[in-house]
């Protein structure tokens, strides 16, 4: 038996594809709408704390690029830890407005530059935030993007405070910066939020120069964030989005439209010094090979069929785990509500027996949940604390 590490001993471990003391066991992004209906409010850090979980730190660590004149938008309100603040510039100017009467609270951003204003509308609940205007209308906007769109900067400094200061509690994760106001990590993934995915698709077959111009130009607006991680102390950085799963794309259209730019920015995230986990909610098996080929060092979220995707675990693990790290495939849906404590702890021993065989498996749900019983978060992390090599 391994002696006992530290939870980012134990993070560590899996991701390089040791044995770690035992399985590594957390969530992902801990949802407010959770916290303040289940756990009276708590924090991020009182969750991992209350369940034993392994605690992720996410963090945001953009700058402006302060020589190109660019700057905070000192009118947003609502970054924080997992939303990006937005940059300005004099030729890049973001307004908001309320519309009103409408079923969902509703808002409109302008995107005001020299040339010509960009508008995107979206619309949240308390679970989750959409598009229901797209901001790229005329194939002509991505020049707009391209000339004008700031690009932003790693942090370094604050990212390396935050990583000193969160010591040895657990893992550092930021992500690769999605586009202003609503976005993906992933080139196609952003594409598809700005342009809508059932119309990138389309474009694909009737204008496919003009699909890779756009990916270029997402590109290299991330490929400055990446180029400037060098020094930074993240532990994981996340790429990809759900637009480019199996059951949204197929694997064809993912080898000439997202592979090549992706694998990109992995390759310039490694020669920075950076780890990086693709994440593909979604169907995954027809395309684990291509995803795995792209070099990340973890891959996620495993999603099972009785969640939408189509993993079978075990099967994923033959195939591609002696080449990336793999996190999830829990089911959360079923085992997170109406079922009983031993139900869960199954299901956390079929992940297990699946996936965790030689290490190189860190167990969490798939993707968010909103709707838990903490009985059941309780019993999940329990038994998986039970899990050792």
């Amino acid at each position: 038996m391994n002696e006992r590490m530290t939870p980012k001993q134990r993070f560590l471990a899996a991701l390089e594809r040791r044995i770690p003391d035992r399985l590594p066991v957390t969530t992902h992004h801990v949802q407010k709408y959770f916290l303040d209906k289940y756990m009276n409010g708590i924090s991020n850090e009182e969750f991992f704390d209350h369940f034993g979980l392994d605690p992720i730190l996410w963090t945001v660590c953009l700058k402006p690029n302060e020589e190109k004149g660019e700057y905070f938008d000192p009118n947003q309100k609502e970054a924080d830890d997992v939303t990006s603040p937005r940059i300005l510039s004099s030729t890049w100017r973001i307004e908001t407005e309320n519309i009103p009467g409408l079923d969902y609270p509703t808002t409109r951003y302008n995107i005001i530059t020299p040339k010509k204003t960009l508008t995107m509308v979206l619309q949240s609940t308390e679970h989750t935030t959409w598009v229901t205007e797209r901001l790229i209308k005329e194939k002509s906007d991505i020049e707009i993007i391209a000339a004008y769109a700031p690009r932003p900067k790693c942090d370094v400094e604050r990212a390396n405070r935050l990583a000193e200061e969160y010591g040895e509690r657990g893992l550092v994760r930021t992500n690769i910066p999605t586009f202003d106001i609503y976005g993906q990590p992933g080139c196609w993934q952003d594409a598809a939020c700005l342009y809508g995915i059932e119309n990138l698709i389309l474009a694909t077959y009737d204008d496919h120069a003009w699909v890779h111009e756009f990916l270029r130009i997402l590109l290299e607006r991330k490929r400055v964030f990446v180029e400037s991680m060098t020094g930074a102390r993240f532990d994981l950085v996340e790429h990809g989005g759900g637009d480019a799963s199996s059951t949204v794309i197929s694997p064809r259209l993912f080898e000439e439209f997202v592979a090549p730019y992706d694998a990109e920015l992995i390759a310039l995230a490694h020669a920075a010094g950076q780890r990086i986990v693709y994440h593909t909610c979604g169907g995954m098996m027809p395309i684990l090979e291509n995803i795995a080929a792209m070099n990340p060092e973890a891959m996620e979220t495993f999603t099972p069929p009785a969640m939408g995707g189509d993993v079978d675990l075990r099967e994923a693990k033959r195939r591609i785990g002696d080449r990336v790290c793999l996190i999830g495939g829990f089911d959360q849906f079923h085992h997170f509500l109406g079922c009983s404590a031993e139900e869960t702890r199954r299901e956390v021993r079929r992940c297990f027996e699946a996936a965790g065989k030689g290490g190189g498996y860190i167990l969490a749900p798939s993707d968010h949940f909103f709707d838990a019983d903490p009985e059941l978060i309780m019993a999940y992390a329990d038994e998986a604390r039970r899990c050792t090599y």
